[in-house]
C-alpha cells in the first residue's frame, strides 16, 4: 500500500483499512508463530502498512482541528 492511495480517503475509510490490516496481522503473527508462514517480509510490510494509515489519520485529524480553530478565531474576530 502507498501513501498516495491514503490521501484520498476519509476517516471513516481509514479506520476500515486499519482494522484489516491489523486483523491480517494477527493471522500472519499466529501463523508465525506456528511455523506455517513461508513469507516473513509480510510481518514488516504489515506494520509499515498500519503505520502509514496511523499516520495519514493523524495529519487528517490534524488538518480538521486546525481549520476548527481557524473558524473560530474568524467568528470570534467578527464579534469584537
Amino acid at each position: 500500500m502507498k501513501f498516495e492511495d491514503l490521501k484520498n480517503k476519509d476517516a471513516q475509510q481509514l479506520q476500515q483499512i486499519l482494522n484489516d490490516l491489523r486483523g491480517e496481522q494477527f493471522k500472519t503473527r499466529m501463523q508465525h508463530g506456528s511455523g506455517q508462514l513461508t513469507n516473513t517480509a509480510a510481518m514488516r510490510q504489515l506494520r509499515r502498512d498500519i503505520a502509514r494509515v496511523k499516520t495519514m489519520q493523524t495529519r487528517l485529524s490534524t488538518d480538521q482541528g486546525s481549520a476548527q480553530q481557524a473558524a473560530s478565531a474568524d467568528a470570534a474576530g467578527e464579534q469584537a
